[in-house]
């Protein structure tokens, strides 16, 4: 304990200490296993202590933390592993440490800390490209599913699911365009207008946005009524979920009909603030960065309900989906900083999610015995990592593979880039496909990944399905097959 100026202190009991007519300020440090090394440090750099920090993002693919203190001397804080993995200036003293759930807590001395992420490239297509042999077996599923989209109304009232298979038809143009199929690009657009145009408007029926000024964001029509409605997207869970889907629906909109894109652009930008504000007064009907935690570095799914075990997220990929579709509008719209702003927290939400939820063979940021059975994280919440899901119990492994995949899209290359551990979840998960139920729409998602490695074996796999996420499609598997740039062509 250190205080400010001299105090008299007195045992009041065997669990209480008293002052006697103290004023100023008084600073409590855990000292870790006891140790006099440490308490050695912590008397070192006693005498400055922190009052306020600022997370400043100052240029593509940076974020500052500026530290305001007061005392004499350097400032002692302490960084998680993802900080330490980004971070580009400051002392870290690598023997200063503070277990957690995180992982080491190490020391680091400075009053200002500059986080540099991976400059991720965010494209509309495949980094790689596609080779023209692969065209007619893609160009085959595409006229098919693009034919069933005027056959097969959206019936659904649900701000995610009604979501998801918008996102879902975009990226049947966006691919049209990959494969060089542009004529069915006209039937795509109209799907796309008239599936989002009511929501923009305010004319479905059964539900739609409404603006929350009490909590500064917008809410459904039915979530205002029923905090259980669209997975509580009315008492604010899983916000940039819902809202990723749609933004990135009216990006590729935007980017294949310029007139309809500037006529709905207001629209557009209020469902992206919602959740990827970055603090600019003309924002200001919403929060900076709902979802995202500018310290831990990744978003938080979670609303207004509280949990014992604190906040918590579990689908990775959706956030990383949200920011992608945002960095997609920047460049829909010509916006160099909305494309910059998301690329960043992309970035750094692939990075969160390869450090903390996927969990490699021989990692040591977990227990031994966690590690052993887990490949991934179902549900990382703020005081514990679950094998389960919301919807699913851990076994169900092929359900946890793909909560943390889907929507397939080029982002995808880079959150799953590490072609080892996509062979080590894949090998993970492919036993739970025996059991009695498994639905062929969450197999798509085991094979898409085996892909990374065996794009042979995956593309027969993916060819024998006869049904697919309501988020995915027969065209977006050979798609993503024939743009892994591995096995026979």
């Amino acid at each position: 304990m250190y205080t400010s100026s001299p105090a008299i202190l007195t045992r009041s009991s065997p669990s209480t200490l008293t002052f006697d007519g103290y004023s100023g300020n008084i600073r409590i440090a855990l000292v870790p296993g006891s140790d006099p090394k440490y308490m050695a440090i912590l008397d070192r750099f006693s005498s400055a202590y922190p009052v306020s920090g600022e997370a400043v993002f100052t240029k593509p693919f940076t974020l500052e933390y500026k530290w305001e203190k007061y005392g004499r001397g350097d400032l002692l804080m302490l960084a998680h592993p993802l900080h330490l993995q980004l971070l580009s200036n400051a002392t870290v003293l690598e023997d200063f440490k503070y277990k957690s759930i995180d992982g080491d807590l190490v020391g680091i001395v400075g009053n200002l800390w500059e986080l540099k992420s991976h400059n991720i490239s965010v494209t509309w297509h495949s980094i790689g490209g596609v080779k023209q042999a692969s065209y007619p077996e893609i160009v085959s599923a595409l006229r098919r599913d693009v034919k069933a989209l005027s056959s097969t109304p959206i019936t659904t009232e649900s701000s995610y699911f009604y979501g998801k298979l918008v996102a879902r038809a975009a990226r049947l143009a966006l691919i049209a365009e990959e494969v060089d199929c542009l004529d069915v690009i006209p039937a795509i657009r109209k799907y796309l207008a008239d599936a989002i145009e009511p929501w923009l408007g305010g004319t479905l029926r059964g539900n739609g946005f409404l603006y929350d000024p009490k909590w500064g964001g917008l809410v459904t029509q039915q979530g205002s009524t029923d905090r259980g409605a669209d997975f509580g997207f009315g008492v604010y869970n899983d916000h940039h979920f819902h809202l990723g889907y749609f933004v990135y629906g009216i990006s590729v909109l935007a980017k294949i009909d310029h007139a309809w894109g500037s006529k709905y652009k207001p629209q557009a930008y209020s469902l992206a603030a919602d959740f990827i504000n970055m603090g600019n007064q003309s924002n200001s009907n919403y929060p900076r960065l709902r979802c995202f935690d500018l310290y831990k570095l990744h978003s938080w799914a979670g609303g207004l309900a509280e949990f014992g075990d604190g906040r918590d997220q579990e689908s990775t990929s959706e956030a990383v989906n949200a920011y992608y579709s945002a960095a997609l509008m920047g460049l829909a719209y010509g916006d160099t900083n909305f494309f910059d702003s998301g690329s960043m927290l992309t970035a750094l939400e692939i990075q969160a999610a390869q450090m903390w939820w996927h969990v490699r063979e021989g990692d040591t940021l977990y227990e031994e015995e966690f590690t052993k059975e887990n490949r991934i994280v179902g549900i990382l919440w703020a005081n514990k990592r679950d094998s389960g899901l919301w919807f699913a119990p851990p076994e169900a492994k092929e359900m946890r593979l793909g909560i943390q995949l889907l929507p397939i899209s080029p982002i995808t290359e880079i959150l799953f880039s590490d072609d080892g551990f996509a062979k080590e979840i894949v090998e993970w998960a492919l036993p739970a496909l025996s059991r009695e139920g498994v639905e062929e729409g969450w197999e798509g998602f085991v094979y898409a990944l085996q892909g990374i490695y065996d794009k042979d074996g995956a593309s027969k796999k993916i060819k024998s399905l006869k049904g697919f996420d309501d988020g995915n499609s027969l065209t977006n598997l050979l798609w993503w097959i024939h743009s892994r740039n591995l096995g026979s062509q």
